[in-house]
């Protein structure tokens, strides 16, 4: 049967200058390819959004040696929001972004001039952590799939960092409905590699690189770790905050039918909140979306994408509806990409 989901395509990250925080992203983390860049309104998202449709640019950057990307998210219709305090692990959310890289040392060395970011360094662990000038956390981990073959240390996004009050309750949901059904480890006990002495328990889960899917060979493995902390109450990353507002606000999936996951997560207890229903436009991209909420309300995003843009100064797009089947699209397409990459 063909996989729902093959990989992440993105997460969201709410910023109040998105230009600030794309440049800080391109020279850390080499997210430099565009994808798009659009202001419109987010007519459909008033459920998170105070029941006021607010207007907004996204933009959408990838790193090409393959992971997902960051959606950059700012509002332009209101002042976002700060969170107040240091998001740490454990607390109700997305904690941090999980990037892939060749090999540690190297990717330890290679953000040198960013020493005052970096929190953890390898010490013969496999990875260390570092913070955004935003309070932003980001796991950087070695990674076992890539698309291009280069000698630029870092990659893309390869998974995520979720607090949860109840692993539990929201296994079923990520192992089951979003088939992330290899457990690496499950395991208690105090940590400090993450940048805080905290009792957890920790449930690292895996979803190898997708078989099928347009962005599959893009896109590579998926790890989703949900960490359930003692001895302190977590808080809730958006409590009282918008959808948008600074921060980590949703992890979004890539998926080959929509119809299919619609009906996988409602007879599972997980009805779409949001459902654009037939496409959205983003300008230079197009397609269909949808969100759900895991058990302590952190949003996921759901994307079948119908356009994308392969070469914008070109006006060349490629019509995803048209393929009939789910198979990667070839290499040579999705380098392409790269003819979009801003330096600098």
């Amino acid at each position: 049967m063909t996989e729902l989901i093959t990989g992440i395509q993105q997460v969201g990250i709410g910023v109040t200058d998105i230009d600030e925080a794309w440049a800080f992203y391109r020279s850390l983390f080499c997210m430099d390819v565009p994808v798009f860049d659009d202001e419109a309104e987010a007519a459909l998202m008033t459920l998170y959004t105070g029941g006021t449709p607010h207007s907004r640019r996204a933009l959408l950057a990838l790193n090409m040696n393959g992971g997902g990307g960051f959606e950059i998210w700012q509002f332009k219709s209101r002042k976002p929001k700060e969170s107040g305090f240091t998001v740490l692990p454990g607390d109700l959310g997305i904690n941090a972004i999980r990037l892939k890289c060749r090999d540690i040392e190297k990717a330890h060395q290679s953000m040198k001039d960013y020493a005052s970011r970096i929190l953890t360094a390898p010490d013969g662990s496999q990875h260390f952590l570092v913070r955004d000038p935003y309070g932003n956390l980001f796991q950087i981990v070695e990674g076992n799939s890539w698309f291009l073959k280069n000698t630029q240390p870092m990659g893309g996004v390869c998974g995520v960092m979720i607090g949860v009050s109840d692993i539990d309750a929201s296994l079923p949901l990520y192992t089951g409905v979003l088939e992330f059904d290899d457990i690496v480890y499950d395991e208690s006990g105090t940590y400090g590699d993450l940048g805080d002495e905290i009792s957890a328990r920790r449930v690292l889960l895996r979803k190898k690189q997708a078989r099928n899917g347009a962005f599959s060979r893009l896109f590579g493995h998926v790890d989703i770790e949900l960490i359930q902390i003692s001895g302190r109450k977590p808080r809730k990353v958006y409590e009282n905050r918008y959808w948008g507002d600074p921060g980590f606000i949703h992890v979004c999936f890539d998926v080959n039918d929509m119809d299919r996951l619609k009906t996988a997560c409602e007879e599972n207890g997980y009805e779409f909140t949001v459902d654009s229903d037939s496409s959205f436009d983003m300008g230079e991209a197009a397609g269909r979306f949808s969100y759900i909420e895991d058990p302590d309300g952190t949003l996921i995003e759901f994307v079948n994408t119908h356009k994308l843009p392969i070469m914008k100064k070109w006006g060349w797009y490629l019509n995803l509806r048209k393929r009939k089947k789910q198979k990667p699209l070839p290499n040579w397409m999705l380098k392409t990409l790269s003819l979009n990459r801003v330096s600098g």
